[in-house]
Parts: C-alpha cells; sequence; structure tokens
C-alpha cells in the first residue's frame, strides 16, 4: 500500500499548476472531485471530513498534531471521522484495532497512543496477537476488548472497508474527503506548493481543507 507519493502526482499534474493555489484550490490539482460522490452522515449546516490513515504511516502520524489543532479550529462546522486503509484486505490487524477502539468508545483517546507506540516506541503492532497483547498492557481491559474485537458488528465493519476505500477511490494515505466528493491529500498538494518540508505543506494541505468545507458548506 502506497502512502505520501510526491514525485509521481508532480510529474502527472504539473502542467496543471500554473493557477493553483492552496487558497484558492482547483479540482484536478490539489484537489479530485469523485465522479461518484458518497454519502454523507453529517446533517443541517455541518460538513463530512473523513481522514483515510494507516496507524503506521509516518505521513499520517507527521500530519496528527495539525490536523489536530484544525478539527479543534473547525468546530461545529465539521463532522470529523477517521477509517483506517486496511492495507492488508478484509483482515488487517491495525484497521481491526481501529474499529475495536471505536466499539469500546476509546478510538481518539487511544489515537496518539497507538502512534506512539508505532512510531515512538517502534513497536510492530502489525498482528493480532502483538495488538491485543498491547491493549491489555494499556489500560484496556482484555476481556472488554476480546468482546469488542470478535464483536459482530466489529467484524462486520471490518470486512466492509475495502469496499469503502474503493467507492472513496482512496490508495494512498493520508487522504482527506470533504461531503463525500472532494478528495485532496498532501501528495496532490504538493503539485502546487512544491515543498518537501512537511510542515509546510501540510500547513497548505489544511488551507485547501479549508477552502473545501467553505464550498461544501455554500451548497447546504
Amino acid at each position: 500500500m502506497r502512502s505520501l507519493r510526491f514525485a509521481l502526482l508532480a510529474t502527472v499534474l504539473a502542467a496543471s499548476t500554473a493557477f493553483a493555489s492552496p487558497t484558492d484550490p482547483k479540482s484536478g490539482v490539489e484537489y479530485v472531485t469523485l465522479a461518484q460522490p458518497q454519502p454523507v452522515q453529517a446533517t443541517g449546516k455541518k460538513v463530512e471530513v473523513i481522514e483515510f490513515f494507516m496507524y503506521h504511516c509516518p505521513h499520517c502520524n507527521a500530519l496528527e498534531p495539525q490536523l489536530e489543532q484544525w478539527v479543534k479550529k473547525q468546530g461545529d462546522n465539521i463532522m470529523f471521522k477517521r477509517v483506517h486503509l486496511p492495507s492488508s484486505g478484509p483482515n488487517d490487524p491495525e484497521a481491526h484495532l481501529r474499529l475495536t477502539l471505536e466499539a469500546l468508545g476509546k478510538a481518539e483517546e487511544f489515537q496518539p497512543k497507538v502512534f506512539k507506540a508505532w512510531h515512538v516506541d517502534r513497536l510492530r503492532l502489525n498482528t493480532d496477537a502483538a495488538i491485543i497483547d498491547w491493549a491489555s498492557k494499556n489500560g484496556l481491559d482484555r476481556n472488554k476488548f476480546l468482546d469488542a474485537w470478535n464483536s459482530f458488528g466489529v467484524t462486520t465493519k471490518l470486512r466492509r472497508l475495502p469496499q469503502i476505500t474503493s467507492d472513496y477511490k482512496v490508495d494512498s494515505v493520508p487522504t482527506i474527503v470533504i461531503d463525500g466528493k472532494y478528495q485532496t491529500s498532501p501528495a496532490l498538494v504538493y503539485n502546487s506548493v512544491k515543498t518537501q518540508n512537511e510542515p509546510a505543506l501540510f500547513g497548505a494541505t489544511l488551507q485547501v481543507m479549508d477552502a473545501l468545507v467553505a464550498k461544501a458548506a455554500k451548497s447546504k
């Protein structure tokens, strides 16, 4: 599974960037418009924002602090959620962990803890056994965790993830989908800002997201 892809997308889309700007993004440059928009769960004036990510992705980990601040800044303007890309297929252990934490109501609390385990502590949480052992050592009741892990609801959602990522045309992370129809990512935004400095690139990506949220809100 691919993560951030700078050079390839830069080559493919370079000709389109002459009038591109993160604050005034263009479809086909800093974002793409899905040919088949997906249904959203947000109601009223709220705009749905989905981050497709993977725990082991270093770029997702690096983006996290800026993304958290962006979500707080948006406040009630958006309904934010995350989907873990099932990189190894319908039984992906990391995606299984994310869905189990969601079932336990612990997903956001444990988001930084799982990133730390992967990227600071260098733990390879990529097998069922390693994840279950880690969870039981990090404040989660083993029996309750296993009940959620093996539950019908979690296993059903896990099996559906490959289809969901296919429907949203997501094949790399981090990728953001706004209002079920606008897809952007640092890899796309790179074509406009031409920097591999991650904080700067992520800042530009968040500017694109600001613009797309505003664009989506106008149609509600």
